[in-house]
């Protein structure tokens, strides 16, 4: 069997060649994306032409290099609520952060363990950019207000750093972060190599590290990931299913629904979409980390890992909108 792609007259038209017969038959399809390079240019055009901290300057994406300016700028600008914290360097020696709001028992979230998932590094961005300017707004957000006065965020806006500033140039990922269970790959040009160990690679090790040392105090982890609209709970790993998430995810996802009409599934990782090995959430929850989500943003496939900038804003909003629900029921049932 050959795939045969026929243009005529502007159209293109798919036909599945069968070698039995010689015969041609016609395949229903439909394109996603007329112009996949063209919507790349429009990704990184952008990368520097904002002010930084402006909201324009949050809807757009940004380079590896241009994050780093942008944390330097930010913790100088709001030192009295920010902290930049240094846990370690990449594979390829490049630094890395988490950024700290300042206050008292923690909620950790985490964008960018894989490269390609543009919006969530995004998200971390715009998630900081929010919440460092409550304090200068008119029209404040309270909720945002009250819960930083109860919680420290700790959030680290790109954890695959190597990675991600290899997308900006190549259209693939330079490191996994699997471990080896079924689902993961021990071959190392897969997608799902599992690395020759747990935590072989130095960013996982700083993280696992940091949040090992903070254990106590963080009571719920969030990490951001793209696509397919769902909010995630352990386990991914097993088809058990943890007891401390359901009722919550489905309200994460009613606020979701609130906030844009958008719809994102609630359910444990196995269950929802398939097995799938060395999830953090997965590894945080077993840590004992009561509250443990994956959050699969924008959007269900249209675009997928191209999400297009214009969808940045209201993708932040409405995971700003679960992130606070599940904030609200954290801080009710310390």
């Amino acid at each position: 069997m050959y795939f045969l792609f026929v243009v005529m007259n502007d159209s293109v038209k798919l036909f599945v060649l069968y070698l039995t017969g010689g015969c041609a038959l016609p395949l229903l399809f439909r394109v996603l994306m007329g112009d996949v390079q063209g919507i790349i240019e429009k990704q990184t055009v952008n990368d520097t032409v904002n002010v930084r901290g402006s909201s324009s300057y949050y809807e757009n994406y940004h380079s590896m290099q241009e994050i780093y300016r942008w944390m330097e700028a930010v913790v100088k600008v709001h030192s009295d609520l920010l902290q930049k914290i240094y846990i370690g360097s990449s594979y390829e020696k490049r630094p890395l952060y988490v950024l700290k709001e300042k206050s008292k028992n923690a909620i950790w979230i985490d964008c960018g363990i894989h490269a390609r998932e543009w919006i969530s590094p995004a998200f971390c961005l715009w998630f900081i950019g929010h919440v460092s300017t409550q304090s200068h707004l008119i029209t404040r957000d309270r909720t945002m207000t009250t819960l930083l006065e109860h919680f420290d965020f700790y959030v680290m806006p790109v954890i695959n750093v190597d990675g991600y500033a290899y997308t900006w140039s190549h259209p693939s990922v330079r490191s996994p972060f699997l471990k080896g269970c079924p689902g993961a790959s021990h071959f190392e040009c897969q997608e799902t190599y599992c690395g020759p160990y747990p935590e072989s690679e130095p960013e996982v090790k700083a993280v696992a590290r940091f949040i090992r040392d903070h254990k106590d105090t963080i009571k719920a982890y969030i990490t951001m990931h793209s696509y397919s609209q769902l909010v995630l709970f352990p386990y991914s790993y097993t088809m058990n299913k943890s007891k401390d998430h359901e009722d919550l995810a489905q309200k994460a996802a009613k606020a979701i629904k609130r906030t844009t009409w958008k719809t994102y599934r609630p359910g444990a990782g196995a269950q929802t979409i398939y097995l799938a090995p060395g999830g953090s959430d997965d590894w945080a929850y077993d840590l004992g980390i009561k509250y443990s989500f994956t959050f699969e943003l924008r959007d269900t496939g249209t675009y997928g890992f191209l999400l297009p900038p214009r969808e940045i804003k209201p993708t932040c909003l409405e995971a700003l909108s679960a992130v606070k629900e599940i904030a609200q029921h954290v801080l009710q049932n310390l």
